[in-house]
């Protein structure tokens, strides 16, 4: 197992390159980040809404944990999908159409795209290696 670098809250990192910017076929996976604000941020901003719109046609990995999902909720990404995030959010995705389940990690393959998913931070190295097995499948 990997070892990962833990953040601090309040880090703050330089932005590369904005969702209304990029290209989805530039990337061989997509990872949404949790985080309630995070989450919440996304979903509503349409640039973002376009780009996973985008990524998400192109049959490429999509990584989701926490309150990441808000967004493929907005974009109609989970309809018909087996999914896990923080607890609070069973009901939303359980409205979107998903299989909403509370297990560590959650690799759903039934679509256009594998979907991978962890519900909190105590489960990032299993989400993380999973990620990094499909990325290399790309």
């Amino acid at each position: 197992m990997q070892a990962y670098q833990h953040l601090d809250k309040g880090d703050t990192f330089r932005v590369d390159l904005t969702a209304a910017n990029a290209d989805p076929t530039d990337f061989a996976a997509l990872v949404l980040p949790g985080g309630v604000a995070n989450g919440d941020l996304l979903r509503w901003q349409q640039p973002a809404q376009d780009f996973v719109r985008g990524f998400t046609g192109l049959g490429r990995p999509v990584a989701v944990i926490c309150h990441g999902g808000w967004v493929l909720i907005e974009t109609g990404a989970v309809d018909g999908r087996r999914i896990t995030s923080w607890p609070s959010m069973a009901t939303d995705f359980r409205n979107a159409g998903a299989e909403w389940v509370d297990e560590q990690l959650v690799v759903c393959t039934n679509g256009p795209f594998n979907l991978i998913s962890s519900r909190k931070p105590d489960d990032l190295a299993a989400f993380c290696d999973e990620l990094v097995a499909q990325v290399e499948k790309v």
